[in-house]
């Protein structure tokens, strides 16, 4: 059973999903993470922006997965939709409006941001998972 943690409210989204992914990574945790593609490469860019020390192991797809990668290897994949075979355990979801990608993950994370239509969206994707049969619980910023 999918669990998905709506975090409402977000400001900045890119900020959250940062710390969402190092603590995820500190866990020992395979991440797939949705969104708009203009989002998703400036995740990208903040995480090549790390420090050495910081710097988490990501790889930015568009399209399918590479063949030459090693899917095992990749902890942290920014996708502009599924990958099959990535066997990542959680999701984050910047505002993909596929809800049905995320219900394979045991854990989601929806990052709903201050927009109008933001939060449309994201009690769109509430009720999916609700009807779905998810565990929802809700986060406000």
């Amino acid at each position: 059973m999918t669990q998905v943690a709506f975090l409402t409210g977000v400001s900045d989204k890119l900020a959250l999903a940062l710390r969402l992914l190092r603590k995820k990574h500190r866990e020992g945790a395979r991440v797939a993470v949705f969104g708009p593609p203009a989002l998703l490469n400036r995740l990208d860019q903040a995480l090549w922006a790390e420090d050495a020390l910081s710097f988490l192991p990501h790889l930015r797809v568009r399209g399918d997965a590479p063949a030459d990668v090693p899917l095992e290897l990749t902890p942290i994949w920014l996708l502009d939709r599924p990958v099959p075979g990535l066997r990542c355990d959680s999701a984050i979801n910047l505002g993909a409006d596929e809800p049905g990608w995320l219900q394979g993950f045991d854990k989601v994370a929806e990052l709903v941001g201050i927009e109008d239509d933001e939060r449309l969206a994201g009690r769109r994707r509430w009720k999916h998972y609700e009807t779905s049969g998810c565990t929802l619980s809700h986060h406000p910023q």
